[in-house]
């Protein structure tokens, strides 16, 4: 089962080019070019079949789809001024609480990791919100699928799975 499309948009009647996802993007998303990075990203787990997910091999590994995208996500955070104030929270509640080691390199391995699991975790929020915006924009759709049996809402043991509309998949070049 698919997501409901709340915003109409008829597939079969209007090809779309790049230009013409981004001026979508752009009129339906808050963080248009962050959508639009999302977007490419799910073109590039999803090949040819247009399906991402549930999981993506990463490594020797299978990963959610979500838990890849927002991974893969992180360095566009590395530059962000609440990357840093997160990790002067970090240290100083670690100084506080007197889990900080005297030793700088395994305080900083310490403080790196615990902002890394932080700037993960609200990543995948901003990864949901930009399929979110991708479902309006007509160029995904959204299901889940896990424990039982197929189904638009997630919960239950249940993972994301993001598919490629024609017209997306068209306009990014990909093969379907």
């Amino acid at each position: 089962m698919f997501q409901p499309d709340l915003f109409v948009c008829d597939e079969g009647s209007t090809v779309l080019d790049l230009p013409a996802v981004l001026e979508r993007l752009a009129g339906i998303s808050d963080r248009p070019r962050y959508t639009f990075m999302v977007l490419n990203l799910i073109a590039k787990a999803a090949g040819p079949s247009g399906r991402a997910g549930p999981y993506v091999k990463d490594a020797d590994r299978r990963v959610p789809v979500r838990d890849w995208l927002s991974d893969a996500m992180v360095p566009m955070a590395q530059r962000d001024p609440k990357r840093r104030a997160t990790t002067a929270a970090v240290r100083d509640e670690l100084s506080r609480s007197g889990d900080l080691p005297a030793d700088p390199a395994e305080a900083h391995a310490i403080i790196d990791a615990e902002v890394r699991r932080r700037v993960l975790r609200s990543g995948r929020c901003s990864v949901s919100r930009a399929v979110s915006d991708l479902v309006k924009a007509g160029l995904v759709r959204r299901h889940y699928q896990g424990y039982r049996v197929d189904h638009q809402n997630r919960g239950a043991q249940r993972e994301a799975v993001y598919t490629l509309t024609p017209q997306a998949a068209h306009a990014l070049g990909a093969r379907r």
